[in-house]
This record gives C-alpha cells, structure tokens and sequence, in this order.
C-alpha cells in the first residue's frame, strides 16, 4: 500500500520560510512523479509544483521564484522549500504521487496534508 507521509507545516511570520517534506512508502518515486497541492479554506485544491522521475520541476505562476521542490531519492523523500512566504500561502498542503502524462500531471496518491499558516 502506497503510503505519504507530509511533515514541516507550522506557523511563520510573512516573509518567513518553511521546508515540508514528503516521505514514501518503499520506492514508489521511483515509479512515479511527485506534485505538491495546496487548499485554502473555501477554495479548490490547487497544484503548486512537481518533479518529475528525471527531476524536471515546474511551478505555478504563484509561486515561482519563492518555492522550490527537491527531492533525497536515498531517503523516498520529496521537499517543498518556501520562501517569502506570504499570507496567501496560508492553506493545507498536500503532496501527491502521479504521473506525468504529455504536460500535465495526474495524481493518484495522497499525503494527509500539512497545515502552513502565514500571519503576523
């Protein structure tokens, strides 16, 4: 069974940094690609960034320049690294195991999200 697991979600100031970390069950990377989805209350789930199994990453246009996925492969680890965070960002974080199909990425598995909060 496919399991993911979000950590790193907290509370920070805006302008403030976080780094969430996304570990899988067993080796599933190596099989899939990775996206990184966040939800604000009363809003649809969105898709922030992916990576691909050859480490191709891509960004919404809200985020770009500020976020930053990465990825440990020894550890079945993916990273989401926040920075200049804003109060906007405030919302669950979600990370996602999918595929990669022409230019869009299709999830099929979920983490059971992380809680950022950005508020002085």
């Amino acid at each position: 069974q496919v399991q993911l697991v979000e950590s790193g979600g907290g509370l920070v100031q805006p302008g403030g940094s976080l780094r969430l970390s996304c570990v899988a069950s067993g080796s599933i990377f190596s099989f899939y690609g990775m996206g990184w989805y966040r939800q604000a209350p009363g809003k649809q789930r969105e898709l922030v960034a992916t990576i691909t199994r050859g480490n191709n990453t891509d960004y919404a246009d809200s985020v770009k320049g500020r976020f930053t996925v990465s990825r440990d492969n020894t550890k079945n680890t993916r990273f989401l690294q926040m920075n200049s965070l804003k109060p906007e960002d405030t919302a669950v974080y979600y990370c996602s195991a999918g595929r990669h199909i022409n230019s869009d990425y299709i999830p099929l598995y979920w983490g059971q999200g992380t809680q950022v909060t950005v508020s002085s």
